[in-house]
């Protein structure tokens, strides 16, 4: 892990350290001062490549991270923080973005359970709503953006009540050719890690992926317990409790929508955000838990059926008319 920057280090004559407020085995994340701009904090995401790396691989992650940071920099979402900058000291990576101060989801979750009571239904589904607008928004940018690292503590809520999704450590962008870029490696947090995204950057992750860890985010505030690991329900299925089992006081719609986001294949789940996003918050009710898709009955299938069904009545016919004639004669 890299040494950290002091408090009071200013970084290209602009950025000063104030403290940490975040820590990674990458890098850390540090409150500073923009001397640019009276009055504005900022924070800035660390990110060490690893020095083991030969120097032409080093090179193409660095690259790869100005490429990457320079299509974050285009993003301008209110549920996003703004990225504002970004650069390289003594091979170390530096992503600048606005600070969100507020207390993070996990936070507000452990002072409700702290007080032995649940986070209340319809202020977790506000929250999921701004949530659910932040990664369609990702999602629908050319090409597409994953976030890849959803989870309760990456979640701020600020004092006027938005939330912003914030830490884009781990943020994935689909290329043309579907190709993973990515700007630091890892697999983001177990508990809200689907199980394709275990195999790295070359697992298929997708936008189903960023849907399972939003599902396994709102299990754990609904409930007060963490989900059960993705690799350890593929073992033991029963280990995941359904989240009313814990939470009486949960709306069946909201279990359904839940679980249907943290199904262990990719193909079981919401296949986009809106589809997700019907089933929680709006009138559309998700499939049952273990059910399977219905074969839909094109007219030509229902004709050929029919068509099947005439044939064997008429065989039937034939056959009787020539039985009966034979006895006749």
């Amino acid at each position: 892990m890299p040494t950290p920057l002091k408090a009071g280090e200013v970084l290209r004559s602009r950025y000063k350290i104030r403290r940490i407020i975040g820590q990674g085995g990458m890098g850390s994340i540090y409150l500073a001062d923009d001397l640019r701009l009276e009055g504005r904090e900022c924070a800035l995401k660390e990110v060490e490549h690893d020095r083991s790396l030969p120097t032409d691989m080093a090179r193409q992650a660095r690259d790869q991270f100005f490429r990457e940071a320079t299509v974050l920099a285009r993003l301008d979402h209110p549920n996003l923080p703004k990225v504002s900058d970004f650069f390289s000291i003594s091979g170390r990576d530096y992503l600048v973005m606005d600070y969100v101060p507020g207390k993070d989801l996990r936070t507000l979750m452990v002072e409700a359970r702290q007080s032995a009571s649940f986070l209340a239904e319809n202020e977790v589904m506000a929250w999921a709503k701004q949530l659910a607008d932040a990664l369609s928004y990702l999602h629908s940018q050319k090409p597409p953006i994953l976030h890849r690292d959803i989870k309760p503590s990456n979640l701020k809520l600020t004092p006027s009540g938005l939330l912003k999704l914030v830490d884009f450590g781990l943020v994935k962008i689909l290329a043309s050719d579907e190709m993973t870029i990515t700007i630091l490696q890892g697999r983001g947090t177990a508990l809200y890690t689907p199980l394709e995204q275990y195999g790295g950057d070359a697992g298929h992750t997708d936008a189903r992926s960023d849907i399972y860890a939003f599902g396994a985010t709102l299990y754990h505030l609904l409930t007060n317990q963490p989900p059960v690991d993705a690799r350890e329900r593929f073992l033991h299925p029963e280990n995941l409790l359904p989240p009313r089992q814990i939470n009486p006081n949960l709306s069946s719609r909201i279990e359904r929508a839940i679980l249907w986001a943290m199904n262990l294949h990719p193909d079981e789940r919401p296949q986009d955000m809106d589809s997700f996003r019907q089933a929680l918050l709006g009138n559309w009710t998700p499939p049952a838990a273990g059910s399977r898709r219905q074969p839909t009955l094109s007219l030509r299938s229902i004709l050929q059926g029919q068509r099947e069904q005439i044939l064997l009545i008429v065989t039937i016919v034939l056959l009787l008319f020539s039985f009966i004639t034979t006895i006749l004669q």
